[in-house]
């Protein structure tokens, strides 16, 4: 199985526009909607991971997401995003990725971003990648991490313990600096859509 890296958006990048359809979940306080905007999210840290239901490197760190969600879920609105073409890989529709997120009881918000809009945006490359964002000043959501929830990869035997993420959420929250030192994620490429793919697309996965 080939393997892709994270692109590494720049640190400092402001949190793209988006309205995206919510297939599972809601946010935190909220009634479940349909549909899901950047305008209406709340003033506080934003964990958005792009991921999907058929990848076995998503599968892989499934637990991890979990207890992510299970410690950090009063503090940081998590979003999943799967922007995988649905032209190639029904699987991750719709149907999938609420079984996905009823098998593990994920109650954060998992959209769907068929037009893959967010993903070019965030140059995503690969599954699963996260980005971590915190307001500013002025309240605008900057980019603070992005990269690799940790060294764990399906069958290099390195504990899943999310510890660089963890790093970086727990510097947001305690109002330090974020960690330079960050790693690209590493897994099977976003599925694009076909003669859509992004410059940075590389062999597929």
């Amino acid at each position: 199985m080939a393997l892709t890296p994270s692109t590494m958006l720049p640190l400092g990048e402001r949190l793209p526009s988006f309205r995206l359809p919510v297939v599972s979940g809601s946010l935190r306080g909220a009634e479940a909607t349909t549909t899901l905007s950047d305008k209406v999210l709340p003033a506080e840290p934003l964990l958005v991971m792009l991921i999907c239901a058929h990848c076995p490197f998503v599968k892989h760190v499934e637990p991890e997401l979990s207890r992510l969600a299970d410690h950090y879920g009063q503090s940081v609105t998590l979003l999943a995003i799967s922007s995988n073409s649905l032209t190639t890989h029904p699987q991750d529709g719709p149907e999938g990725l609420r079984h996905q997120a009823e098998q593990h009881q994920w109650r954060f918000p998992y959209l769907l971003d068929e037009q893959q809009t967010l993903a070019k945006a965030l140059k995503g490359a690969c599954t699963p990648e996260f980005y971590l964002f915190s307001p500013d000043s002025t309240g605008l959501q900057i980019l603070r991490y992005r990269g690799q929830l940790d060294g764990s990869r399906p069958g290099n035997e390195v504990p899943l313990d999310g510890r660089d993420l963890r790093s970086a959420l727990d510097a947001v929250l305690n109002g330090q600096p974020v960690s330079d030192a960050q790693h690209p994620s590493v897994g099977c490429n976003i599925k694009w859509h076909p003669g859509q793919e992004p410059p940075w697309f590389g062999a597929p996965a």
